[in-house]
């Protein structure tokens, strides 16, 4: 691992939910640039002291000398946006996959080298778009995907907080620091970390990718570096629209990512706040609610629940089976499960970057797509 420390939020969810299955164990790090916290780290997390590295350099180079079946096999990044692109680079290169905090990069040029490194290495890139990894994310992807609601029409997705209604990050917490921090975060505060998550679900689960974007960007609170609200109107392949919001002055929000896609024929509707429901609304017949575990899922659905009906599965669980299919992939057992990854991390960071042009220009429309004209 790098990154993820003594402190670090996003680091102990990575840990949890890469152990739950039985697939993964955590056995090198580098988790801080302060020596004393990184020796910490290490010892609370029981890791052998000559594996919990000062620096990432030191962990590249040492694991690289081990024999293959004492090396690490992946390298898990959970740092601040800046480094990403450095560290997965470096891990690419150097033999070992990567399984890579989101967005991506700092922009769509790091983003495409990232690609690159990862094609020429053959090793595999995962992102952690956690959200995708819900079983009733998957219910109703594969409902799309099989035609049940008919050509699709209308995709709308929401994402609210409201952690950063006021001016937290000059206040010494560390979380909101660097998350707006252009030099950390990148070209997007909102748009960056949440504003992509609300994207890549919409274009995971619809199907159907954004081609042009025609958005607003604001910063509410005063004094403040980024975005802290988005607004964004999407046109689809195919003729379908969408609407994208994501804020984290939404006071009084806690985590309020919201999907719902209609169709021809009827339409679904499920909430991060409620993941273990997906309801299914139709033109000639009433209501239907899938519930996770319950009967009337898909059987391929089925294989990423863990508990028996009424027994909640929540985010760790959708993360774990982020890691699992990653770790099938690794091992080329046969699985094929699907994982977000390089297609997923371009197409945000390109997202980023056309929202920003768009709110910061008097276009109507801006493509998504490079070399395309809206």
């Amino acid at each position: 691992m790098a990154g993820g420390g003594e402190g670090a939020f996003i680091g102990a969810v990575h840990r949890m939910a890469a152990a739950l299955d039985g697939d993964w164990e955590l056995v090198a790090g580098a988790f801080s640039t302060d020596g004393g916290r990184n020796t910490r780290t290490g010892a609370l997390l029981g890791l052998d002291p000559q594996r919990v590295y000062p620096t990432l350099d030191a962990l590249i180079a040492h694991e690289s000398t081990l024999p293959a079946d004492q090396r690490i096999d992946a390298l898990a990044v959970v740092t601040p946006n800046h480094l990403h692109a450095p560290i997965a680079i470096a891990a690419l290169d150097a033999g070992f996959h990567v399984f890579c905090e989101k967005p991506m990069a700092m922009n769509v040029v790091e983003a495409e080298v990232i690609a690159a490194a990862a094609k020429a290495s053959g090793r595999h890139f995962a992102l952690a778009f956690t959200y995708s990894g819900y079983p009733m994310i998957e219910e109703a992807r594969a409902r799309v995907e099989r035609g049940d609601l008919g050509a699709i029409r209308l995709v709308q997705v929401e994402y609210l907080q409201g952690w950063l209604s006021q001016p937290i990050d000059t206040d010494g917490n560390k979380q909101a620091e660097w998350r707006t921090d252009p030099a950390r975060a990148g070209l997007g505060g909102c748009l960056g970390d949440i504003g992509t998550h609300a994207f890549q679900l919409a274009e995971h689960v619809s199907g159907l990718s954004v081609k042009s974007v025609s958005a607003d960007l604001t910063t509410h609170v005063e004094g403040r570096r980024l975005d802290d609200d988005v607004s964004a109107l999407l046109r689809f392949e195919g003729g379908a629209r969408g609407v994208l919001k994501a804020s984290q002055v939404a006071a009084g929000e806690e985590n309020g990512l919201r999907l719902r896609i209609h169709g021809e024929r009827g339409g679904l509707d499920w909430s991060q706040m409620e993941p273990n429901t997906l309801t299914l609304r139709w033109l000639d017949r009433p209501t239907e609610i899938v519930r996770t575990g319950g009967p009337g899922m898909l059987d391929a659905t089925a294989t990423l629940v863990r508990t028996p009906a009424g027994h909640p599965e929540g985010y760790i669980e959708a993360f774990a089976n982020l890691y699992r299919a990653f770790a099938s992939a690794i091992r080329g057992d046969g699985t094929d499960r699907w994982f977000p990854g390089v297609t997923d991390g371009l197409r945000t960071m390109r997202f980023i970057e056309a929202v920003i042009a768009n709110a910061a220009s008097d276009q109507k429309w801006t493509s998504v797509n490079p070399g395309e004209n809206e």
